[in-house]
């Protein structure tokens, strides 16, 4: 059954009757993002239009339901500086970073009433963060509906799409600040919107909080031991020539809504040593490209 097609979609609402419906469908290209730039067609289809087509679908039918968007959509965080707050796309120039560094308190998440600056609205940007950002715009005001912003999944089980295999295995990181999701409080979050029934629309689902990619290595050092010499790249320029073809999105989310609707998260460090104490390793598993 092709529940891309409109009429198909439709009619099994119809018979089914589901009380809600999650789609957690989307095309994010493998290995990585980049490449969603030569997979354009199916990136479109999947992170805009087929949102789009269970969003009417579901309206038609009266069907609650949730979309699993991305937090992929933004970049940098609101920087205050000289007690301003302004957006500051990149957090990682030496001049930024030199100052929140001293006091992280002055980094603040992006929330739900910000307009997303890493889009086809706001280039530059990834195809795939343009289609998913396009894909929000697309089902706003359809039906009853969450939109349910997930980042950089990780958990305790070692595979190529957890975050936190990938920085095992990757030869060169790259140092930046991002709020991240462990993948079980993100479906425990989203379940609870629903039955705690608060009001529809679009939140943030991270761990509260955010973290730098020498913070997580600290922790994996920690927790899992090993001889591991971790490189990192010098700078952007170096990473963008060496190790990938399209822009990334590196940002920190504000969750204030999330838990302010009673919802419980916990806070990104306690999750992250949490998914290290019980890492699960897969003996076999391929090295990431």
């Amino acid at each position: 059954m092709d529940y891309t097609h409109f009429d198909t979609l439709l009619a099994y609402l119809r018979e089914t009757r589901p009380a809600f419906l999650i789609n957690a469908a989307g095309y994010t290209g493998k290995p990585n993002v980049d490449a969603c730039e030569t997979a354009r067609a199916d990136t479109l289809q999947g992170n805009t239009l087929f949102p789009q087509t269970v969003a009417h679908a579901c309206s038609v039918a009266g069907i609650p339901w949730g979309h699993v968007s991305s937090g992929c959509i933004y970049s940098g965080a609101h920087f205050v500086r000289n007690g301003v707050a302004a957006v500051q796309a990149d957090l990682m120039r030496p001049e930024i970073h030199a100052v929140w560094e001293r006091d992280r308190e002055l980094i603040h998440g992006f929330t739900e009433q910000d307009e997303p600056n890493f889009s086809f609205r706001r280039p530059p940007c990834s195809f795939y963060s343009g289609t998913k950002a396009m894909g929000e715009e697309t089902i706003a005001g359809i039906g009853r509906s969450f939109i349910w912003r997930l980042r950089i999944p990780f958990d305790e089980h070692d595979n190529a799409r957890n975050y936190l295999s990938k920085l095992q295995r990757y030869s060169k990181l790259l140092d930046c600040a991002n709020s991240i999701s462990h993948r079980g409080d993100f479906v425990s979050a989203c379940l609870d919107l629903w039955e705690r029934r608060v009001p529809f629309g679009t939140y943030n689902v991270t761990n509260s909080g955010w973290i730098t990619t020498r913070d997580v290595v600290e922790t994996i050092r920690q927790f899992l031991p090993s001889d591991r010499d971790f490189q990192f790249f010098v700078n952007d320029a170096e990473f963008y020539s060496t190790a990938a073809q399209t822009p990334r999105s590196n940002c920190v989310m504000d969750v204030t809504k999330l838990l302010a609707a009673g919802v419980r998260i916990r806070p990104v460090q306690e999750a992250l040593e949490h998914a290290l104490r019980h890492w699960r390793p897969e003996p076999e598993s391929a090295p990431i490209p």
